[in-house]
């Protein structure tokens, strides 16, 4: 019988210790995973947000004065840059 109790006591320490690192383990994945989806989705200072669409603005400008764009073109390409 203390064969036995000796082998169930086992069994119950190395099950308690594999669940505490298999929790562990979780909990550190989460962690990770909710950082990348704040990086994912982190959303851009609405002053970097203007400044980058006036720069492609004044892009555009340039190559619709260039003669590189019609002005269909440039209209719908300013649509497309204000409507983001």
């Amino acid at each position: 019988m203390p064969g036995l109790l000796r082998g169930i006591a086992r069994t119950a320490v190395i099950a308690g210790t594999a669940t505490a690192v298999s929790n562990r383990v979780s909990r550190r994945q989460a962690g990770r995973w909710a950082e990348q989806d704040q990086e994912r989705y982190a959303q851009p200072a609405p002053d970097d947000d203007v400044s980058d669409k006036l720069e492609q603005l004044e892009q555009l400008g340039a190559l619709k004065a260039q003669g590189v764009l019609t002005a269909a073109e440039f209209e719908q390409q300013k649509a497309r840059i204000l409507n983001r």
